[in-house]
């Protein structure tokens, strides 16, 4: 048996192959690049701002419920409410996911920031079914309601979550975490405008009715904004690939590959929202590659697919039994 070192490439990656008696060869290389293209900057300043920001409306908000009987404004605030603590999941799960490995959690806590997105969703879900069921009980007894009132209070919502939503713009097309923040306080923008409308309605017409009516139609934009939401970090638990990336041309671009014959055992996976991984084995009949190919691999998946954690195996020979 003869046995070739392993050479040290740049960005960590190990290149190298070990001959076996049945005419297999095998070579690995390892890629964790850290400068991801969908890696949002730290948003701590905005969780900060925008928790501050919610509590206060969330407290002004319930206050001005309770006085104007408004089941509207007592669902759009326990909607913020289910926010803040949306929010506060999110901005944990990113602290956490910034967590040195160990020999326990190899790739330290990046998970974290999937688990937070799925507690997200079902506090909305919570939040959901509390507004749903207020709503048909007032439906029957429609209160008197201060419409001017309830409009004035809703349009500072609108001012409250329009602002918290641009602190998040930035990194809502990267991190399903973040984005999930940002979706939150956009709809919750559109939920306190609907709110006005209804009180202006209310208002002009004595219409009581309108209220509920509108509590029910907030309910369904909270379970349209929801179900996309869960449904994602329900896959992304699951390992499933990142919706952003497409395997088959994962797979093309591989073969594509100078003497790359076939690619088989390719998975791809997240590690957290925002970095996914990949693993693959190689199939190259014309011999080992050389060690530039594993870097030219490497920065081929990390710039077309944002990919900066591979590991792939090179195999040498036509007869690769594991194909």
């Amino acid at each position: 048996m003869l046995g070739i070192a392993p050479t040290l490439q740049p960005d960590g990656f190990m290149g190298g192959h070990h001959h076996h008696g049945h005419g297999h060869a095998h070579g690995h290389g390892h890629g964790h690049g850290h400068a991801h293209a969908h890696a949002p900057a730290s948003f701590d300043r905005a969780f900060a701002i925008g928790i501050g920001l919610n509590i206060a409306y969330v407290v002004a908000e319930a206050g001005a419920g309770m006085w104007t009987g408004s089941i509207a404004l007592l669902a759009d605030a326990g909607h913020n409410l289910s926010d803040v603590l949306g929010l506060a999941v999110a901005w944990g799960g990113a602290a956490l996911a910034r967590s040195a490995p160990t020999k326990r959690f190899t790739y330290g806590l990046k998970g974290s920031t999937i688990l937070a997105a799925f507690a997200n969703a079902l506090f909305l879900l919570v939040a959901l079914g509390a507004i749903v069921m207020e709503a048909v009980q007032r439906l029957d007894d429609p209160p008197v309601l201060a419409g001017l009132t309830v409009s004035v209070v809703a349009g500072i919502g609108i001012a409250v979550n329009a602002v918290t939503a641009w602190l998040f713009a930035r990194g809502r097309k990267g991190d399903i975490n973040i984005r999930g923040a940002y979706l939150h306080m956009v709809s919750d923008a559109a939920v306190s405008a609907g709110v006005v409308v209804a009180g202006l309605a209310i208002w002009a017409t004595g219409i009581g009715w309108i209220d509920p009516l509108v509590s029910l139609v907030i309910a369904a934009l909270i379970l349209w904004q929801t179900w996309g939401l869960l449904r994602e970090t329900v896959e992304m638990s699951l390992a499933a690939v990142p919706r952003a990336i497409d395997y088959d041309a994962v797979t093309a671009a591989l073969i594509a590959l100078p003497g790359v014959a076939r690619v088989h055992d390719l998975h791809i996976w997240p590690m957290s929202t925002t970095e996914p991984v990949l693993t693959a084995h190689l199939v190259i009949p014309a011999g080992h590659p050389g060690d530039g190919f594993l870097a030219t691999a490497r920065a081929m998946l990390h710039d077309r697919f944002g990919i900066g954690h591979a590991t792939l195996q090179i195999e040498t020979g036509g007869d690769c039994e594991s194909c």
